[in-house]
């Protein structure tokens, strides 16, 4: 039987970072569609398919967002601890 390590408490910027990864799948399926019709010779999508696939950008921010956050408190706790 194999012991289970404990299970540990999320760092601070983790929620902002998958939060972003699903913003920027979402952003870039609605870009795959989007650019579809070009490629298939159909009539495009109206002008909301490519505000959602502006989604990818505000995903790519919003991961970044939470690395800043997690490098922060990373560094926070580093230097409480000298």
């Amino acid at each position: 039987m194999t012991a289970t390590p404990p299970a540990t408490a999320p760092a601070p910027g983790d929620g902002l970072v998958r939060a972003g990864a699903v913003l920027f799948i979402i952003g870039a399926v609605a870009t795959l569609v989007t650019v579809a019709p070009l490629f298939l010779r159909t009539e495009p999508f109206p002008t909301v398919a490519y505000m959602v696939s502006m989604l990818m950008g505000v995903g790519f921010m919003v991961a970044a967002a939470g690395v800043l956050r997690s490098i922060a408190a990373q560094r926070r706790q580093a230097g409480s601890a000298r």
